[in-house]
């Protein structure tokens, strides 16, 4: 990571870039050229938000530096969910639900399983604090359980549907524990979350290489920003094009879901990919259960403040097939953080577990 006081060019242009595109996209429909060059901005600007998520959590520390990272993209992905919502139709009902319920799983067996894998390889044995993960797995396995499970055995309104009462409760719950966790991870307990090194003795901060100035650390803050909301939005210009190539392949809708919440979470992917390969696994954990848990712990009183103005019905139970891959991952996820060292075998339960979510979403 470079933390010198000059950040690259190609990380100040690649977010201006996909913004240009953005704007000149937005609202239209675009051929085939356009939604080439919007795809190969949205990935710039995927690679300009792990560089500039860096040197921030370099500047701050950690788990200060993946709390960024984790909030400021699901910050703009809920502002995505809420504007697709918007629009209404048959499918903005279960628009949320799919979402929220991919970025767990995408980010509890994708990201838990890359960091785990390249973490191996390296060093045979991924070693990281169980007592943080476990406290980060059982908040996302509570969120979970809360607001996309129980809607599904409620009686007080027919279908997978919450009551008023029963969303404005999940919506204060969901909120109170991801506010709960946040202060215990960076008050409380924040030497729960910070790596550790092969011994389980605590590693210390990088010696290597000077923390960037305030003012670079400044300008990435605001690049990143600026990255992210290029990721999203540029995630969305192209999703027309992605909608139709899944209605043509005969794929259920819920895809086009899981295909926007691959391309937002790429930012966390490549940073806890890039945490693990430098014996950092500790924070590569940190970023992917942080990503879950503020995809519901923010999505879900969102959705419950937008249905105030938001028409039609609200769709946030599982089916059954769903539910239990839910439940398998947190079981898994449970037996993997316990003895607070992983191995190949525990990157290939979790890579496993996604590719069966995966499958089931193309051919359920």
């Amino acid at each position: 990571m470079s933390t010198s006081s000059a950040l690259p060019k190609w990380t100040v242009a690649a977010p201006a870039a996909a913004i240009v595109v953005l704007a000149f996209t937005w609202g239209r429909t675009l051929p085939w050229p356009l939604v080439t060059l919007a795809a190969v901005c949205l990935g710039a600007a995927v690679l300009a938000a792990v560089h500039h998520a860096e040197v921030v959590a370099h500047r701050v520390g950690e788990p200060f530096g993946s709390l960024v990272l984790a909030v400021a993209v699901t910050v703009i992905e809920v502002a995505l969910i809420l504007t697709m919502m918007s629009g209404g139709g048959p499918k903005a009902s279960a628009l949320a639900r799919d979402t929220v319920f991919a970025a767990v799983m995408i980010s509890c067996n994708g990201i838990v399983g890359l960091s785990l894998l390249v973490a191996a390889i390296r060093r045979r044995v991924a070693v990281f604090n169980a007592e943080g993960t476990g406290t980060a797995l059982a908040t996302v396995a509570t969120l979970a359980t809360l607001s996309l499970v129980l809607p599904t055995f409620t009686t007080t309104k027919p279908g997978p549907e919450f009551s008023t009462t029963q969303l404005v409760f999940a919506a204060i719950a969901s909120l109170a524990l991801y506010g709960l966790f946040v202060a215990v991870q960076t008050v409380r307990h924040r030497d729960y979350f910070l790596p550790v090194a092969q011994d389980g003795s605590p590693l210390t901060e990088d010696h290597h290489a000077a923390p960037p100035s305030k003012r670079t650390t400044v300008i990435s803050l605001v690049l990143l920003l600026v990255a992210l909301v290029a990721v999203v939005g540029d995630a969305k210009a192209v999703s027309p094009a992605i909608e139709a190539g899944v209605a043509a392949a005969g794929l259920p809708a819920s895809v086009v879901g899981i295909v926007i919440a691959l391309l937002v979470l790429l930012p966390e992917t490549l940073a806890a990919s890039r945490a693990a390969r430098r014996d950092r696994v500790q924070t590569s954990l940190n970023l992917a259960l942080g990503s879950a848990m503020a995809s519901i712990g923010l999505t879900i009183p969102s959705i419950a403040l937008a249905s105030i103005w938001l028409t039609g019905p609200l769709v946030l139970g599982l089916g059954a097939t769903h539910m239990v891959l839910l439940a398998l991952t947190v079981v898994v996820g449970t037996l993997t953080v316990v003895p607070g060292r992983a191995t190949l075998l525990q990157a290939g339960v979790h890579l496993s577990l996604l590719g069966a979510f995966l499958v089931l979403a193309v051919s359920p």
